[in-house]
């Protein structure tokens, strides 16, 4: 078992998220920094995709009541295991008893904490996530609460210490033009471009609301609803985009002025409420080779942990 002595702002269950569900009206969910979620749970040696806690701003603390090993990813809580400090992009072993304590990020927004063995929690349409709005999946369909109890499978033959380089979340977040972005006025498409974008505070896991230079399309913003995926930066009649994220609903109907490179959405996801975004115009094929720059760093993260 884990329990949660303080659970902190947000900390929910999550996975790769659920997908295949759309058609229903159901989101995807899942971690809103993926690839953080993948380096924990491969650093102790789940699956890539197995479900883990996703902390957001901490502070948060867990009781551990069996042994085995733990790896924190994502943002720098200034970690500690009884008092001794853990570093993020680590595996470490601990002992049944053990109280591990997360403060206010240094850098970042989420962590992420996987144990070996994984949590045991039941999927719901082929995922563990959380799904918050519509209040199912991960445990009991909510946020942790302090006093929670999550348990944990068996754990895993141990092995020894060893970390991990993350990649810094840092720097302008790529953006391939989307159908609409053309109606923008050649003026307006140059400010959202070089403007900074603030992340204001009504921001969620369904999408960050940014707060910038007003933007209108030419014509009018009016269109029929259509299917909409985390990534994608919507403009509403206020003039001040959104960009969707990992709680994303299903359709929307406000016009599309681009779409993240799958290669930055971690990075977006490690954005922080407050903090100023500047987004850079990238076209498909520096999308694919970002991807595939994404994809060479995990195979040999992959190979390292294989070797140890």
């Amino acid at each position: 078992m884990l329990d949660i002595i303080k659970a902190g702002p947000q900390t929910t269950v999550q996975d790769l998220g659920r997908f295949g569900a759309r058609h229903l009206g159901i989101c995807r969910c899942g971690a809103m920094d993926a690839l953080s979620l993948r380096l924990a749970n491969r650093l102790v040696g789940n699956s890539a995709g197995a479900a883990a806690l996703e902390i957001t701003l901490p502070p948060a603390s867990f009781r551990l009541r069996r042994d085995g090993m733990l790896a924190l990813t994502g943002a720098d809580c200034q970690a500690t295991l009884d008092d001794q400090p853990l570093w993020p992009g680590w595996r470490v072993r601990f002992n049944a008893g053990q109280i591990l304590k997360l403060s206010a990020p240094r850098v970042g927004m989420r962590a992420y904490l996987a144990i070996d063995g994984g949590f045991a929690i039941p999927e719901a349409l082929g995922s563990a996530s959380t799904d918050l709005q519509a209040g199912f999946g991960g445990w009991e369909g909510r946020a942790l609460k302090d006093g929670d109890s999550l348990p944990l499978r068996p754990p895993l033959p141990p092995r020894r210490k060893i970390g991990i380089w993350q990649p810094p979340a840092s720097g302008p977040i790529r953006v391939v033009p989307g159908p609409e972005f053309s109606r923008l006025p050649a003026q307006q498409q140059e400010r959202f471009w070089r403007s900074p974008w603030l992340i204001t505070p009504n921001s969620n896991r369904m999408g960050y609301r940014l707060s910038g230079p007003a933007l209108q399309l030419a014509g009018g913003g009016d269109m029929p609803s259509h299917g909409v995926l985390p990534g994608l930066i919507q403009l509403p009649p206020d003039g001040q985009p959104i960009a969707l994220m990992a709680d994303a609903q299903a359709t929307g109907g406000y016009p599309r002025l681009g779409m993240v490179i799958a290669a930055d959405l971690w990075r977006l996801g490690q954005a922080r409420l407050g903090s100023a975004l500047h987004f850079q115009a990238v076209d498909a094929r520096a999308e694919t080779a970002a991807a595939q720059t994404l994809q060479r760093y995990l195979d040999r993260i992959e190979r390292l942990l294989d070797e140890n």
